[in-house]
């Protein structure tokens, strides 16, 4: 495959290239067998962007995909268009109260599509992660992340530095440690915030550990010394929605 070219598989991966209109489509490939009312949208779609739609006998998608899970659908196109942190204001500028999730030392690429459709659900503005720790395969990312690779940004960070100008603006970084000496649930996450959260191997570098305004942990009872990230960020993103919504709830009741 060509540089700059991505193979994208499975319906909502593909679907949710197409409504994201980053990318340049070169052919969507779809099985013979696949059932027509589940691709429908994905074939209207396309027709309407004229993006090129071949269909092929479901074994050449076989041996095509990386996983047998595509559904009867791949396509091939560009790669997604890169952010940087000189692109964030524009990505918080319609996030009232912005959340980020900073991800450092994630090394599976299905853990970093899982956590990104985790991240999408429980309601950050973007996802960091620092641009020397890049190497994943965009195709292994896309398919757990369930369309969420598409929609949310992702914003690689090249210098720690990159993070001073949104704790100047009233951002808070909380860096989740083991050793946390106040628990999640002890922290305010209904202001500006940027959560950190470091791999199982390394946990969160020194650089990020300077500059944090505050530690918490997870809570755990025995066993595992340590969740792994794609799970922290799971429990972490979620008690943040928790507290933001019984903000937004407090102040409907309050007009």
């Amino acid at each position: 495959m060509p540089a700059n070219t991505e193979q994208l598989e499975g319906r909502q991966s593909v679907l949710a290239a197409l409504q994201a209109r980053q990318r340049r489509f070169e052919v969507i490939l779809v099985s013979h067998q696949a059932h027509e009312e589940k691709v429908a949208e994905v074939l209207e779609l396309a027709a309407k962007m004229r993006v090129p739609v071949r269909r092929v006998d479901g074994r050449e998608l076989n041996e095509m995909a990386h996983a047998a899970s595509h559904g009867g659908v791949i396509a091939v196109c560009s790669g997604k268009p890169l952010l940087r942190a000189v692109d964030l204001p524009d990505i918080l500028r319609n996030a009232p109260i912005p959340l980020l999730l900073l991800l450092e030392g994630i090394d599976d690429a299905r853990n970093l599509g899982f956590t990104l459709r985790t991240a999408e659900a429980m309601g950050a503005a973007a996802v960091l992660v620092k641009k020397h720790l890049w190497d994943f395969d965009a195709t292994e990312v896309a398919r757990p992340a369930s369309g969420a690779y598409e929609r949310l940004p992702l914003v690689q960070i090249e210098e720690v530095a990159e993070l001073r100008p949104l704790q100047r603006d009233g951002f808070v970084l909380v860096g989740c440690l083991a050793s946390g000496k106040r628990t999640i649930y002890d922290c305010d996450f209904t202001r500006p915030s940027i959560v950190a959260i470091g791999g199982e191997k390394r946990g969160l570098s020194g650089a990020i550990r300077e500059i944090c305004d505050e530690f918490v942990r997870i809570p755990t009872i025995g066993g595992a010394s340590s969740l792994a990230l794609s799970h922290a960020a799971a429990i972490i993103l979620g008690e943040a929605l928790r507290q933001r919504d019984g903000k937004r709830s407090g102040l409907r009741n309050e007009d």
